[in-house]
């Protein structure tokens, strides 16, 4: 008897480890400890890449000065005065070019390439000084087309719109619904594409130290993939080959079906 309340012990003890094991794989920040004070990086903000989409607006005390700023069109070269079209605001939309070059009404092609939405704000707002144009003006810069996607092992996965700078792969989880219990919290792979290449990051999220990975912030356009843990991939491989076995089976009793009939 008292063998076998061993027996039952180890067996339950052995049931409770395996389950904090299991536990353990599902959790974030592993090596994390309370109370515990994290040097925040300072490089979160998104840079302005090539083909970018931006809405800028200009604006001033005289809303009337910063109207052709904000239009299509720009201040006819010769009379300084402007446009029909240019006469009411209008919330433009402007593409930077492969170059990293965006056009502005009045003051031209910028090199914005690198920028952050603020850093571009302030050139903007310099040659518009410096041009004797407006002497007060504020320029707001917004990106128009953010977006990151998730894929792999979340609960929705897809393509998702973003409209702040700072954002973290945890804010990029939150909007994919977190990760499965299948997903591999210790190989997340972030692919981005800088300068016309593409590169690979992996994060370790059961560690503190992916705080310090160039991928803790997303930039536009980013892909996360989350990997499937080994069971979730076997259990892939274990299904796809029933599939074809069945499928075989099947097209295996067809063709004998048919031997028969035309042997009758």
């Amino acid at each position: 008897m008292n063998k076998l309340f061993r027996l039952a012990g180890i067996v339950i003890i052995g049931f409770l480890l395996a389950s904090c094991a299991a536990q353990k794989r599902v959790w974030y920040l592993q090596d994390a400890q309370p109370a515990s004070t994290e040097q925040i990086v300072q490089n979160g903000q998104i840079r302005i890449k090539p083909l970018d989409r931006l809405t800028i607006v200009v604006n001033s005390k005289d809303p009337e000065l910063a109207v052709p700023f904000n239009s299509a069109t720009s201040l006819n070269s010769l009379s300084g005065t402007p446009t029909a079209s240019s006469t009411t605001q209008s919330l433009q939309v402007r593409t930077v070019d492969e170059n990293g070059v965006v056009v502005m009404p009045i003051i031209g092609p910028i090199e914005c390439a690198g920028l952050t939405r603020s850093e571009l704000a302030r050139v903007i707002a310099d040659k518009i000084i410096e041009g004797g144009y407006i002497n007060d003006p504020t320029v707001n810069v917004q990106f128009s087309n953010l977006k990151i996607s998730v894929i792999g092992e979340v609960a929705r996965p897809g393509t998702f719109d973003i409209d702040r700078d700072r954002i973290t792969i945890f804010d990029a989880l939150a909007m994919a619904g977190d990760m499965t219990v299948y997903g591999v919290r210790s190989d997340v792979i972030v692919a981005r594409e800088t300068d016309g290449k593409r590169t690979i990051e992996v994060l370790d999220l059961t560690s503190k130290d992916m705080f310090n990975s160039p991928a803790f912030y997303l930039q536009q356009n980013d892909i996360v993939y989350v990997k499937p843990n080994k069971y979730k991939a076997q259990s892939g491989e274990i299904s796809q080959n029933r599939s074809f076995y069945l499928s075989l089976i099947s097209t295996a009793v067809s063709v004998a079906t048919l031997i028969v009939t035309l042997t009758k």
